[in-house]
């Protein structure tokens, strides 16, 4: 089912894409993972964070985990053979993503992008992305999220203590 009330790059490219997604509307903004997920009654697991990492050459990395877990630059670096890789300001998200933090999904960028999912997600049947407007997440199938994003898959979650 696909809902036209919110236009965003995210949208546009389902859209053009002809992919089923289900629009999640939220009635208040969320400022994290757990708020996110409540306000579109779903399982936090089920969410997918997008971080924006980059290297000291200027090389970018969009990393994507499972809701409640974080990424572990470290492990991104050494899929990458990178020296050191380190998570981007919320100027250069924008600036790279044309996306606000808050909103940055695998899909619907300003601009090609390297993107890795932990693999974890792939286990999952259906995620949550952001819709790329703080109003609102986007339900869509993890094959289509695949096909889409085409990303690298690893581990890349920091390990739980």
């Amino acid at each position: 089912m696909q809902n036209n009330q919110i236009d965003t790059p995210v949208t546009r490219l389902l859209a053009s894409e002809g992919v089923d997604y289900r629009l999640l509307p939220h009635t208040k903004p969320a400022k994290t993972i757990a708020e996110a997920a409540a306000e579109r009654g779903v399982d936090p697991q089920h969410m997918v964070k997008s971080i924006l990492l980059k290297d000291m050459s200027g090389f970018h990395v969009l990393a994507c985990v499972p809701g409640l877990q974080s990424v572990d630059p470290k492990k991104v670096r050494a899929l990458f053979g990178c020296q050191r890789m380190t998570c981007a300001d919320a100027t250069e998200v924008e600036k790279v993503t044309g996306l606000v933090i808050g909103t940055v999904a695998p899909l619907g960028l300003k601009r090609p992008l390297t993107v890795v999912f932990d693999a974890a997600i792939t286990a999952i049947e259906h995620v949550n992305i952001s819709s790329g407007d703080r109003m609102a997440g986007i339900e869509i199938a993890t094959e289509d999220l695949l096909i889409l994003c085409d990303p690298i898959l690893g581990n890349i979650c920091r390990d739980q203590s």
